[in-house]
């Protein structure tokens, strides 16, 4: 339940079909899934290019059917980003590597529980580590987990399927897998990173807006940094309220894994601060910068300062000017929204498909707050 109606899900959707999945409420906020049967071991490798998140189906996989055959996972950057920490996680759990193109794995012996180290505290590697330590008959630990708010709630679903999980939301999780497992619902959380996304809009335009849905502890890392901004906000309930204001720079926003300040509102934060009067140094030490984004931005008239591939500097105000600009991935794509919103003069944005991958009803979103845009025919 609360299922967003993202291209990215669709996708997903699309993808389990093909393996033999029954889905019902498709293009819906619920979706029933029923898997009896698995007719595959390979998904769609088109589709698998698509989405980066379909690295999660390799743990499934092999508990279900003992192999796996997966396309190289696509989405935002995909040569910059690698399974490493899924690989590592599953070879702990019994799986083999086979020579071959893309990803092809066995384990036609099943999984057996393990403990491991995480090299990469990655939130998906987590993922696929639990999936398949669910499938291993006895306890399973793994260490330098990643503790963010998404592997908590898989973790919470797992458990309304009968299976035992403790330590989830720290950086060791225990699980004791191999037992019957069950149906069961799950309600999802607010995205925060989209709310906070949402959030930005409000701040870099002088505008008005209530997000809902998020909840309070999840958006804490964000709202933090818009306060020390001088940006006007609140969290009541489940109510992220921001009012006018006129935002300030502070002297470095620096990322860092769960609970610090997400990399993936590193972006939108970079637009924000380019209206915000003085000096602020942004600092993503865990990925590189989304450079062409932020080449972008200098093309509207932001004033940036590259110091590497991790640090650049902003000074703002800057008064923004309206360009043609590129969605290469979804949140600097989200971000040049936010940028175009705050410029003078007209901005045309595309490809509008790489922000619906996790944004829903962008265009009507932003009609609905008074936004100028249009969806040009093509």
């Amino acid at each position: 339940m609360n299922m967003p109606q993202i291209s990215d899900v669709g996708v997903m959707v699309k993808l389990l079909q093909g393996l033999g999945a029954e889905i019902e409420g498709v293009g819906t906020t619920t979706l029933t899934v029923r898997c009896g049967q698995v007719v595959s071991d390979e998904p769609d490798p088109n589709l698998v290019g698509r989405l980066r998140g379909s690295v999660l189906l390799l743990g499934p996989l092999l508990a279900r059917v003992g192999s796996a055959r997966l396309a190289s996972p696509g989405g935002d950057f995909p040569a910059r980003r690698t399974i490493s920490s899924h690989l590592q996680a599953l070879r702990a759990l019994g799986a083999r590597e086979i020579d071959g193109a893309a990803h092809v794995l066995d384990a036609s012996k099943g999984f057996r529980p393990a403990s491991i180290y995480l090299e990469e505290a990655s939130v998906t590697g987590t993922e696929t580590a639990i999936l398949a330590a669910s499938a291993a008959q006895g306890t399973t630990e793994i260490r330098h987990a990643a503790c963010e708010p998404h592997v908590s709630e898989l973790c919470g679903f797992l458990r309304t399927l009968g299976i035992e999980i403790t330590g989830d939301g720290t950086p060791t999780i225990r699980i004791s897998g191999g037992g019957s497992v069950g149906g069961g619902e799950c309600r999802l959380r607010g995205d925060y990173i989209e709310a906070g996304s949402w959030a930005v809009v409000a701040a870099v335009t002088g505008g008005e807006i209530e997000v809902f849905g998020a909840e309070a502890i999840d958006l804490e890392p964000i709202v933090s940094v818009l306060h020390r901004m001088n940006v006007a906000c609140n969290v009541e309930g489940d109510r992220l309220i921001v009012n006018q204001s006129i935002p300030s720079a502070i002297r470095q926003i620096t990322t860092a894994p769960w609970p610090g300040f997400p990399s993936d509102m590193v972006s939108l934060i970079s637009v924000l601060a380019t209206q915000a009067g003085g000096r602020t140094l942004i600092h993503d030490w865990m990925y590189e910068l989304r450079l062409f984004a932020l080449e972008q931005l200098s093309g509207m008239g932001a004033d940036l300062f590259l110091c590497d591939s991790h640090r650049m500097i902003v000074d703002g105000p800057r008064r923004l000017k309206g360009r043609n600009l590129d969605t290469r991935d979804l949140r600097s794509g989200m971000a040049l929204i936010a940028a175009a919103l705050a410029a003078q003069g007209v901005s045309r944005i595309g490809p509008l498909e790489t922000v619906e991958r996790g944004y829903a009803n962008v265009v009507e979103r932003l009609k609905d707050l008074g936004a100028k845009v249009a969806v040009e025919s093509k």
